[in-house]
């Protein structure tokens, strides 16, 4: 696929779902936050077209039209694409493994979490930059998909809990839509289960609905502690899906192995 200037995807919005709950706010928010990368098989009249933020991909379009080099770019990633494009991503990729997740829609108010004595809760401003580039190693996924972490920092979408300078959990908008809002919550590991991820949660869940929006929640099925989290701050399911992990773009194996044998 050929890629293309990111602020081209307000020409090819329509191809993509919006004002949908879950992670088809993908699209809507590398528009708003120029944040992600824009693909398609050729510049004018695409018959396919692929955008991604965050390690995620939403793939549209017609599958014929894309060889197993064209996909290429998409390794290696998250890829949520309608069950004709199977056979052009099996083709592809070395592995494609299923991944089944489920979208939750916040329905119901929960009893407000009390945080830990000496903890404080509040919004993350650009003065926090340093505290979320600092955060434990396995949780710095959480500012990917606001270009890292000044862009979260920046952003107003965040809420963090804080004990004596240091950051403990967040929760933010992880992807930005025009109706929904689908957030995302890390914590540190030997800080879990004191409410600071709950406390974080509904800080940030009472900012979407007061920027008149409703906030979602994405998970992987077989992720007990996240989909318990999401229950007790107010999310009830909304729908079921089905994304593909990709995995070494075929045509980069072959080339690699021709490369070895020449030398």
């Amino acid at each position: 696929m050929i890629e293309l200037p990111l602020p081209q995807l307000a020409a090819h919005i329509g191809w993509f779902p919006r004002a949908t709950a879950g992670p088809t706010s993908l699209a809507e928010h590398a528009l708003a936050t120029r944040t992600g990368r824009l693909w398609a098989d050729r510049v004018i009249r695409p018959r396919a077209v692929a955008v991604a933020c965050a390690g995620h991909v939403l793939l549209s379009g017609d599958p014929g039209a894309l060889g197993p080099a064209t996909l290429a770019p998409l390794a290696n990633r998250y890829v949520l694409a309608p069950v004709r494009f199977l056979p052009a991503l099996g083709a592809a990729f070395d592995r494609v493994v299923p991944w089944e997740r489920m979208v939750y829609v916040r329905r119901e108010e929960p009893a407000e979490p009390r945080a830990p004595r000496g903890v404080t809760v509040r919004r993350i401003t650009t003065a926090d930059a340093t505290a979320l580039a600092t955060i434990d190693p396995e949780s710095r996924w959480i500012h990917a998909s606001w270009g890292g972490p000044t862009g979260l920092a920046k952003s107003g979408h965040a809420w963090g809990a804080f004990h004596r300078g240091d950051l403990l959990a967040v929760a933010c908008t992880y992807f930005l839509g025009s109706r929904y809002e689908d957030i995302a919550v890390v914590t540190v590991p030997d800080q879990r289960r004191r409410q600071l991820a709950l406390s974080c949660v509904v800080a940030l869940c009472a900012d979407v609905e007061a920027r008149g929006r409703s906030a979602t929640w994405t998970c992987s099925r077989y992720n007990r502690p996240s989909r318990l989290l999401a229950w007790t701050a107010g999310f009830r399911l909304e729908r079921e899906y089905v994304h593909y992990a990709t995995g070494t773009a075929r045509s980069q194996a072959v080339s690699g192995r021709q490369l070895s044998a020449r030398r």
